[in-house]
């Protein structure tokens, strides 16, 4: 026998109107089977999935109906009867919809809920009414919306929730267990159970009205799977079922993910599905649209899942929350974890669903255990592993969380990060460890120094400050804001470089410091060295290194007079005689280091040696005093003609062509002569010298000796490609020693000299490393360390070397690290020179609010600092808003209001200055005091809210009072005692009207100055009363009094005199 929802309406035609409601037919339909048929539930769900557009409609519904029907448009969702069932008996039996028999509606694969008896649902939002997730059922989410229990949905209905089941536990019997604990969590909720299915995990219980149902965390720890199984109930199956009482089974089948994404990715489609429910739960909860006509309303999940806030910036991270979150029991106590072993150092480790395929994660329920990861598989961040088996805040992620605080502080739980500690750990120990930004500023002890912080940070930024500068004015808002930039030209370029470089020099002589970090230092003194070489213009640049010159000014000034008598084709070569200064200077330490470990018998060795670093008079020399005198002669031209290298090349042939015994020659004269041939690699034998070295043997050696620089450095790029040539590997990396255990890749980074290099050789084309380059890992160990190359990438941009405004990642390091040793004023002045994007206007404004808020306490407290952000322009008023913030935060109030005042903030002000601030004036008789705060919001009155019932009280009294004390000077009206009454009458009216709006806002104090307030107004009203005034005058003055909020005791003295005065009347009356 058909459905009755699949029989047309006769005489009713084809045609649609309601475009909406069209849509929800068409949603609603496609679950139009019975409830208890799961295998066709599950095949119309994925039917309607596949066709989302497909009407079902073969007739057309009157308007009429169409306002009554419910509305049903998530994908998931389906109800019995269906809604085009409900529309054919809905015009057949008008009214049907306000009275459905056993309505059902439910979600597939999560459960169902069906109402006994008689349901009215017309027009009701289902989607916004029922919303079912991972065991558990929420009707009626938002308390304002929910009606009295027995109408709407909020009514009495069996529940259905489809649970995942540990088949484990099935098997060692622990069914009653699980029953038990089923029975008392609904009948801890006010429900009854019913019965429960092991086969299928349908829990059914009955309720008699709604707000949730469902399974705490620890009731889910303890009855559902774990997350490695994949859900599949059986279809059709009663059997194995449990009642208390004889009902209908609803038998609801779970959605079947074996031929999802996941699935085909070798990852557990159930586990992905339960990570995007925690990590995304709006996402899970979205009404998806079926056509365009109907947008996508994301609707906020509030049910399994707390709302927790970050350390700061609670207040934009908790938007668009509507509704508070359902109220759930606290978790279990936290677990305890095991450690495991690993042989490397550990470190934090993050595990990535996606990256991690195939790492092993095996579930384990003994006490005091939690889940054992496999050690022999890496992580795909660190590399190893953490001692914890696993976190709090990764293994109860919807329970903790990891908080990021400033300055870099990790507010997490388990073990610290990269302890080595084998020992047992909770996981409820909170830590606080801090991530090691101010590195730079420690010395070898890991202690700060005063003199590292000025050597770092503040000298270099006091000299890029003495700079040429160029400032544009942007707007934000009302205000405005001066963006800075570097101007150089290269003539100038050698004098700054020299500047840097000597602050370099001056952080190299401080005592205690790490080796690695002078490695560091003495290669940043290099690399300004490097940049005065290659981009500097003839007029500021030494042409040739003269190391006889006692006075380095004086060399200065005779280069630049003979300057303009230098041939502009020879400039090249200059410029190339004093890179390879430069290198000779570079490799010099490396090069004396290698001879002092050597045995000094093998001269020859030492000759090699030596010329590597292009020391040919110590080779010359050192040939000579041996005896070899040819060998010196061919040593004192190596590098010069070319003929030269084709006759010793030549030769070498020869000897190879006649097949001499080479046996009879030393093979470190041999690799001599191939040198001096050009025949770098031939020379090099096998063995390797760092990549400087490798450098100056292609520059003075092979290549002719008028070669460009240009050429120099893309012969050596290609023989870097293909293998051919030492990596130009970081200084850290090159020469060492490294504390810190760097996981190097020769394809990620090269040394920053390389690159300033590759920078010269592509002036004129383009240059694509710059984000590289201008990592913090190109010129040190320490990757949270911005702060010379900043600086480096400034000058470059300066002289127009580069021009990039992508690099915020460093202009961000930097600030990071000013910051943390207490340099806001640094840090904004930083700010100011980031590049300015259209995609990102308010990038530099919402930064600096940040920094002002944030570290308010540190630049306030500094008056020098203070001043120094306000000659850069920054608006004073973000400076107050900050400063008014930071006091009101630890109770400050009298501040408050100022900095509120000077930042225009009425409405905060006013707030501040009737709840905190107004009452204790008042108290201590400061009237001048109140009267300049009030009447300095006064002119801005239209901006502040109940301005009449706040500030304005205050000075309508000292208007008031005044016109008692001194006769007809403020207020000239005020001339009988009748308009006295009035203007009394009317100002104690606004004073009882402001203690019923503000009510409880307002402290005790407060109450009593308004008491006070009350009082002398009163008294002056009364004693004001004089002979002449008749006795309803009087009579009303004291009518007014007794309105005023004052003590009972005063009000009954009031009293009296009002009953004293209405006797004399009567007196009078009488007689």
């Amino acid at each position: 026998m058909a459905s009755p929802s699949l029989i047309p309406v006769s005489g009713v035609s084809n045609e649609h109107h309601g475009s909406r409601k069209n849509m929800s037919f068409s949603n609603s339909c496609g679950m139009d089977v019975d409830v208890g048929m799961s295998s066709e539930v599950v095949s119309q769900y994925k039917k309607r999935r596949i066709s989302q557009n497909t009407v079902f409609l073969s007739c057309e519904v009157s308007r009429d109906i169409e306002a009554m029907l419910p509305t049903l448009r998530s994908a998931d969702y389906y109800m019995k009867p269906c809604l085009k069932e409900l529309a054919t008996r809905e015009l057949m039996d008008p009214g049907y919809c306000s009275r459905v028999l056993n309505f059902t509606i439910g979600r597939v694969g999560y459960g169902s809920v069906k109402y006994l008896g008689e349901t009215d649902i017309r027009q009701l939002e289902l989607d916004e009414i029922v919303k079912f997730r991972r065991h558990e059922v929420v009707v009626y989410e938002d308390e304002n919306t929910k009606p009295v229990v027995g109408q709407g949905l909020n009514k009495a209905a069996e529940v259905t929730l489809v649970l995942q089941v540990r088949s484990l536990d099935l098997e060692k019997g622990k069914l009653k267990m699980i029953v038990d604990k089923l029975r008392m969590s609904v009948e801890r909720q006010g429900a009854r159970f019913i019965s429960f299915d092991p086969a299928g995990g349908e829990w059914k219980f009955l309720v008699q009205h709604f707000s949730r149902f469902g399974l705490s965390d620890d009731e889910e720890e303890d009855i559902v799977m774990d997350d490695t199984t994949v859900v599949q109930n059986p279809v059709g199956k009663n059997g194995g079922e449990i009642y208390d009482d004889d009902e209908t089974q609803v038998d609801t089948t779970g959605v079947l993910l074996s031929h999802s994404l996941p699935a085909h990715l070798g990852l557990d489609p159930v586990r992905m599905r339960e990570m995007k429910m925690l990590m995304f739960p709006d996402e899970e909860e979205e009404a998806e649209g079926f056509d365009d006509e109907i947008p996508t309303r994301k609707k906020p999940s509030f049910g399994k899942e707390y709302i927790r806030p970050p350390l700061h910036s609670s207040s934009q991270r908790m938007s668009h929350r509507s509704s508070p979150p359902v109220a759930r029991k606290t978790p279990l106590a936290l677990l305890e974890y095991n450690h495991g072993s690993s042989d490397s150092n550990p470190h934090g480790a993050i595990l990535m669903a996606q990256q991690n395929k195939g790492l092993s994660l095996k579930p384990m329920k003994p006490e005091g255990s939690g889940f054992k990861l496999d050690f022999k598989q890496e992580t795909p961040v660190t590399g190893s592993h953490s001692c914890n088996i696993v976190d709090a805040g990764l293994f109860m992620g919807r329970s903790f969380r990891v908080g990021w605080g400033p300055n870099g502080v990790l507010v997490h739980t388990g073990v610290p990060v990269a302890s080595n500690n084998s020992q047992r750990v909770l996981s409820s120990v909170i830590n606080l460890e801090k991530v090691a930004i101010d590195k730079v500023v420690r010395d070898e002890n890991n202690k700060v120094r005063e003199e590292l912080v000025d050597l770092a940070f503040d000298s270099p930024l006091n000299l890029h400050k003495e700079i040429n500068h160029v400032t544009e004015e942007v707007e934000v808002g009302s205000f405005k804001l001066r963006l800075q930039k570097l101007v150089s030209d290269r003539i100038m370029l050698s004098e700054i470089c020299r500047s840097y470089g000597d602050i370099v020099e001056r952080r190299l002589e401080v005592p205690g410091l790490s080796s690695s970090t002078r490695v560091v230092l003495s290669h940043q003194v290099m690399i300004w060295e490097l940049i005065k070489v290659l981009f500097s213009d003839r007029e500021s640049s030494a042409q040739l290194k003269s190391l006889g010159a006692d006075n380095e000014e004086d060399m200065m000034q005779d280069i630049k007079e003979a300057s303009s008598e230098v041939d502009p084709e020879a400039l090249p070569l200059i410029r190339r005689a004093e890179f390879s200064l430069w290198l000779q200077e570079s490799v010099c330490p490396r090069v004396q280091d290698t001879i002092s470990s050597m045995n000094e018998s093998n001269y020859l060795e030492h000759i090699f040696i030596l010329l590597t670093g292009r020391q040919l008079d110590a080779a010359v020399e050192l040939a000579a005093s041996r005896g070899d005198v040819r060998l010196a002669c061919l040593l004192s031209q190596a590098g010069g003609s070319m003929v030269n290298r084709a006759d010793v090349a030549q030769q070498l042939d020869l000897w190879k062509i006649n097949r001499l015994d080479f046996s009879f020659i030393e093979k470190d004269r041999l690799r001599l002569y191939e040198l001096l041939a050009g025949n770098i690699h031939g020379a090099l034998h096998g063995g390797k010298v760092d990549w400087k070295r490798f450098l100056g043997l292609l520059m003075w050696y092979q290549l002719p000796p008028d070669t460009s620089l240009p050429i120099v450095f893309h012969t050596y790029q290609h023989l870097v490609h293909i293998g051919k040539a030492t990596y130009p590997v970081p200084v850290y990396i090159d020469e060492g020693p490294v504390e810190e255990a760097v996981k190097w890749s020769t394809k990620e980074h090269f040394d920053f000299s390389y690159y300033l290099m590759l920078l010269h050789a592509s002036e004129e084309g383009k240059f694509s490393f710059l984000k590289a380059m201008f990592s913090a890992l190109s010129s040190t160990h320490d990757p949270l360390d911005y702060h010379m190359i900043w600086h480096q990438r400034a000058v470059l941009e300066a002289i127009g070397a580069i021009t990039t405004n992508d690099l915020h990642v460093l202009d961000m390091g930097l600030v990071s690290q000013l910051l943390c040793v207490g340099k806001c004023h640094w840090a904004i002045y930083v700010i100011l020179h980031m590049s300015y994007r259209e995609d990102f206007p308010y990038l530099h404004a919402n930064l600096i609010r940040e920094i002002l808020f944030q570290y308010c306490e540190s630049w306030s407290s500094e008056e020098s600092q203070r001043q120094f952000i306000e000659n850069l322009g920054v608006p004073a008023a973000w400076l107050h808003e900050a400063m008014a913030v930071y006091f009101n935060y630890y109770g400050d109030f009298s501040k408050a209001l100022e900095h509120f005042l000077q930042c225009a903030h009425w409405q905060k002000a006013h707030s501040i200055f009737i709840l905190s601030v107004a009452h204790k004036l008042f108290l201590s008789a400061k009237h001048s005091e109140i009267w300049r705060l009030a009447t300095s919001m006064e002119d801005h009155k239209s901006e502040i809210e109940n301005w009449d019932l706040g500030a304005g009280i205050y000075i309508s009294f000292y208007l008031l009072r005044s016109s008692f004390e001194e006769d007809n000077v403020s207020m000239s009206e005020l001339d009988s005692i009748e308009s006295k009454n009035a203007a009394c009458r009317d100002f104690l009216g606004r004073l009882n009207e402001s203690l019923a709006v503000l009510g409880g806002k307002l402290q005790v104090d407060a109450r009593i100055a308004y008491s006070k307030m009350a009082e002398e107004v009163c008294g002056l009203l009364l004693s004001d009363i004089g002979e002449g005034s008749t006795c309803d005058d009087q009579l009303s003055c004291f009518d007014t009094s007794f309105s005023a909020p004052i003590p009972e005791d005063l009000r009954s003295s009031y009293l009296q005199g009002a009953v004293s005065v209405f006797t004399c009347f009567l007196s009078e009356v009488a007689t």
